[in-house]
């Protein structure tokens, strides 16, 4: 039976390699024209925070997300921004680049990659 990919993002990266990951991502963001203006200044550090916490959690790991900020709910989450496929390609960009400097196993990466595509395309709530 072949693993699940929960079940290989937390074997084979871990709390830590979810955290090098995101920062990654985040490190991409204050470069990004389309993106950073849906980051204020000041919700920078926390919003890596609540993407680290989700993806541990949605990897198998700790429960911290739900504890402190309840269901996911993703779509209502991210209703004030103007998510459109542009905006949507340009958060895979920036986290395709961030798979690829972080995540050594190109199998893991790929089913990463594919995950967050589904769950980046699920959150589109905007013709563009």
């Amino acid at each position: 039976m072949t693993p699940s990919l929960e079940d290989n993002v937390i074997t084979q990266l871990g709390e830590e390699g979810l955290r090098v990951l995101v920062r990654a991502f985040y490190a991409r963001i204050p470069g990004d024209s389309l993106l950073r203006p849906m980051y204020p200044e000041e919700d920078l550090g926390p919003a890596e925070e609540r993407l680290f916490d989700f993806l541990v959690f949605r990897f198998g790991g700790s429960h911290r997300y739900v504890e402190e900020r309840g269901h996911p709910r993703l779509r209502m989450r991210h209703a004030s921004f103007p998510v459109d496929e542009e905006a949507r390609d340009a958060w895979m960009d920036n986290m395709q680049a961030a798979l690829e400097e972080t995540v050594e196993d190109q199998e893991l990466r790929d089913s990463m990659s594919d995950f967050l595509g589904q769950v980046a395309t699920f959150l589109i709530n905007r013709e563009g």
